[in-house]
């Protein structure tokens, strides 16, 4: 199938650490280039799929900014560095003496989607953590506030606002589930959550599918990171708050951060990146963590919490402070039940 009958993906990278490519390319397929070619999908370019280099890029750009090669899709991957003093010169796309945010910016207009792969091109993650010396900010957003490079009030071609993918890295799953969704035309803006993100993972908890929940229902908690318990209380899990279906949707089919021993940090919400405490650590007001799973009222959790850590079981109680299974689930005959 040719490409002017394809839906067209042109994918640039900007200030980041190339991650959500490095996770991309870890999609749990054999065939990916297969599986986006079924779907109707053609890579225009991507800094690590494509062989086009040098002239050969510059000329793929140059004809998309002038409206001769159609972008049905730009994805950006990395925040925008509007630095120094807004000039952008802090990152010169190479060869063209024009800095990335300029050319993000006239290829935006031109594409009839603009996706933000990854919370770095969505908000403006890491990168813009701490001073922000290069300005850094994502697509749409800078941080929790609507604006960044585009503005808020931006739509692409497609009557969309930026499509924000994300995720620190994001989800192999999620880049190309929304993509074949833009492609089969079955994203709409409805299909969006508040903050821009696909609602077919956004609507989702980290909570949900977590291997931990029996140790959450009962707030037997870990008191250290080879703990097998809840790492709500005490080690700074915020997997009841954040949206993403990370438990649900295993990377590599096989894990997600809290299975292997790791509390959720947030990846995929705005300001991720400066929680205002170490990641590993729940901060508490009275005892009571500060962040308590979404839509619960405090006094609710206060109540439930100290009725389930009064009915744990001492199989969950013992289990949740150890690194392995100490004690097993009793067995009895089920069959009068």
């Amino acid at each position: 199938m040719h490409s002017t009958s394809m839906f067209n993906v042109l994918w640039l990278q900007s200030g980041g650490c190339g991650g959500c490519s490095m996770s991309l390319l870890c999609a749990d397929t054999p065939d990916f280039h297969g599986q986006l070619r079924d779907a109707g999908i053609h890579l225009l370019w991507h800094p690590s799929l494509s062989l086009e280099s040098g002239t050969e890029l510059i000329d793929i750009l140059e004809r998309a900014a002038d409206g001769s090669l159609r972008i049905d899709a730009l994805c950006i991957e990395g925040s925008l560095l509007r630095g120094p003093n807004g000039t952008g010169r802090f990152h010169v796309l190479a060869g063209t003496g024009i800095p990335m945010i300029d050319w993000v910016a006239r290829l935006a207009a031109r594409a009839r989607h603009v996706v933000a792969i990854g919370s770095c091109a969505a908000w403006g993650g890491i990168t813009a953590a701490g001073a922000n010396p290069t300005d850094a900010c994502g697509l749409q957003y800078d941080g929790d506030r609507p604006g960044g490079l585009l503005g808020r009030d931006f739509r692409a071609a497609g009557a969309l606002p930026v499509i924000n993918v994300a995720g620190c890295p994001t989800h192999p799953g999620w880049v190309i589930d929304t993509l074949m969704a833009l492609a089969a035309q079955r994203l709409a803006e409805n299909d969006l959550d508040p903050l821009g993100r696909p609602r077919f993972y956004a609507d989702q908890l980290v909570h949900h599918g977590c291997t931990r929940n029996e140790y959450y229902e009962f707030k037997a908690s870990a008191e250290k990171p080879s703990d097998l318990g809840c790492m709500m209380e005490h080690m700074g899990c915020k997997g009841t708050q954040v949206h993403a279906d990370c438990n649900t949707r295993l990377w590599n089919g096989e894990g997600s951060c809290t299975r292997g021993g790791y509390a959720c940090i947030a990846c995929t919400e705005p300001g991720f990146e400066e929680p205002g405490h170490p990641f590993h650590e729940t901060p508490k007001i009275a005892g009571i963590p500060i962040g308590l799973p979404t839509d619960m009222p405090k006094a609710w959790f206060v109540a439930l919490a100290s009725l389930s850590k009064s009915a744990t079981p001492k199989r969950v109680k013992a289990n949740a402070t150890a690194d392995h299974l100490v004690v097993a689930p009793a067995v009895r005959n089920l069959r009068s039940r």
